[in-house]
């Protein structure tokens, strides 16, 4: 299987970079599409969206080279080939979240409300960009039997692309992603709910992509660690949690108070 989409002969577009940018595509759209819902300023969320981005990336693959420091020490150069995979999504998220406060506190826009419109593009783009990982040959978990795989009705590709060697293996971008596709839709679902409150869509996406994420991770056999614990999985637990309790704190709101479909821009 090939990692690369098209050969241009003196530059290659590999498949893990167009997943990630038709991904990244994707989420922007639904981001803006429900901005205008929202009624929330499109020159707000474009600048957003065009410098967290940039964050998110950057923090993507800071996270991934700092847990892979022992390598990258001795191949610096390698730290910039990003097209060829490394790139962590809780780095994407702890960089681009910061940004995101930072940015709304700057513009004195409600940044729950705002996180609130953005994770639901978010995790349709990580759905997206999981099959990066599949045509990099990546992330994926340990060994299992061909029987095993056909045991998933799986399509042949996958299949193929998940013999690795002389082995087959977990194809575990696949569970994540159909996980995260779940979660997009009750994320679309649950925010047209009349009373819903603002942070509970956020709370909502940390809770289930936290829980998926930590026992996916467990699968995996290329876990970034820190001594003896899997950070992808303290992360996700970290994430559940916190999303829990943001979902319990609003849950005791009234019904009527600080909805989410109640426009309301500022702080």
């Amino acid at each position: 299987m090939s990692r690369v989409a098209i050969d241009f002969g003196f530059f290659q577009l590999y498949w893990y970079s167009l997943l990630i940018a038709f991904g990244l595509l994707v989420g922007i759209t639904i981001i803006l599409r429900e901005a205008k819902r929202q009624k929330i300023s499109e020159d707000f969320f474009i600048n957003l969206i065009f410098y967290g981005t940039i964050f998110a990336i950057l923090g993507a693959r800071a996270y991934y080279v700092i847990f892979n420091w022992s390598y990258y020490s001795t191949h610096l150069m390698e730290i910039f080939e990003i097209w060829n995979g490394g790139m962590a999504i809780h780095g994407s998220i702890i960089a681009g979240g910061l940004f995101v406060i930072y940015y709304c506190r700057k513009e004195h826009v409600r940044t729950l409300k705002i996180i609130d419109i953005i994770v639901v593009g978010l995790i349709i783009g990580q759905v997206i960009g999981r099959w990066g990982n599949f045509f990099n040959q990546e992330a994926y978990g340990g060994v299992v039997s061909l029987s095993y795989l056909k045991s998933l009705h799986l399509p042949d590709f996958i299949i193929d692309g998940m013999k690795i060697g002389a082995n087959y293996y977990h194809p575990t971008f696949l569970y994540e992603s159909l996980w995260n596709l779940v979660g997009f839709v009750m994320l679309l679902i649950a925010r047209r709910f009349r009373y819903i409150h603002v942070g509970q869509p956020t709370a909502l996406y940390m809770i289930w992509y936290g829980i998926g994420r930590f026992f996916i991770e467990g699968l995996r056999t290329d876990s970034l660690m820190l001594g003896s614990l899997r950070m992808a999985q303290l992360v996700s637990i970290v994430m559940a949690v916190a999303g829990l309790v943001l979902f319990v704190y609003k849950l005791k709101k009234s019904r009527f108070d600080d909805q989410y479909n109640a426009v309301e821009q500022k702080d």
